[in-house]
């Protein structure tokens, strides 16, 4: 397991902004590097997203919990914040909303590759 340098939480004081990259890392997976969030679980990608959009709420969002942001975050480095309908702020990379699946147990399981077709490991 390796921290990414390029993402840990930086504080900068542009204009008044606060921005700050999501606590990520990345982490090796029977499917390789992968992005990990919080206890070092991978994180996936929802192949039924559009760009800088969710389309994961309700169960799917049960099943695969979005990685949230705090309503005053902001990035960079390919990191965005996006609004979801619920009302809550979601992480995307490059885009790409970035979500748990609720049945990885422990750091390095990447169970939820592929299910249904649609779900992918994030890579770094």
């Amino acid at each position: 397991m390796k921290t990414l340098a390029l993402i840990p939480v930086v504080l900068l004081a542009v204009a008044g902004t606060a921005y700050a990259a999501p606590m990520l890392k990345t982490v090796e997976t029977d499917k390789g590097e992968v992005l990990a969030g919080d206890k070092g679980m991978t994180l996936y990608t929802f192949q039924n997203d559009t760009t800088d959009v969710s389309n994961c709420y309700d169960k799917c969002a049960t099943n695969w919990p979005p990685l949230l942001a705090k309503a005053d975050d902001k990035a960079g480095d390919g990191y965005t914040v996006i609004d979801r309908k619920d009302g809550t702020k979601q992480w995307a990379k490059d885009g790409k909303p970035l979500y748990y699946w609720v049945k990885d147990m422990k750091e390095g399981d990447a169970t939820g590759d592929g299910v249904g077709g649609v779900w992918h490991v994030a890579k770094p």
